[in-house]
């Protein structure tokens, strides 16, 4: 099992303060030839009847390194990868990149981060690491 982002446990009880229940922690995908993939989290939420249930998988980024364009190639390959595997294995599930709003700010509202979003490469749920609180859902 691959270790845990800084911010794990963090956007974890965001996610819980935000309503969600945490249903894997780590969510995995077994591939073939006994290789496995690990989500950070997995969680779900009741929303109106109508609606049903809403599911998500979440992989936790913090941008530490020194560069943040490296860490976004970084994230971006990964999400990608991941999404296609989630949409196979997990086909109700959403996959979001779980950064703080302060990584947004910096990379997100920047061209290439914000191209990511616009043109539906990503989908980003953002925290405040202080208050461990949901800020905001970006789809």
């Amino acid at each position: 099992m691959p270790a845990r982002d800084t911010y794990h446990n963090t956007v974890k009880n965001a996610l819980i303060k935000d309503g969600w229940t945490i249903t894997h922690d780590p969510l995995r995908i077994r591939l073939a030839r006994g290789r496995n993939l690990f989500f950070d989290l997995g969680a779900e939420r009741l929303l109106a009847a109508e609606r049903g249930t809403e599911k998500i998988a979440v992989e936790v980024k913090s941008f530490t390194s020194p560069s943040d364009m490296k860490d976004l190639e970084q994230a971006v390959g990964q999400f990608i990868l991941y999404a296609r595997l989630l949409k196979r294995y997990y086909p109700e599930h959403t996959l979001y990149l779980a950064v703080s709003e302060n990584t947004r700010k910096l990379v997100f509202e920047e061209e290439a981060g914000q191209t990511l979003i616009e043109d539906g490469i990503i989908s980003l749920v953002t925290f405040d690491p202080t208050e461990e609180a949901i800020v905001r859902w970006i789809r």
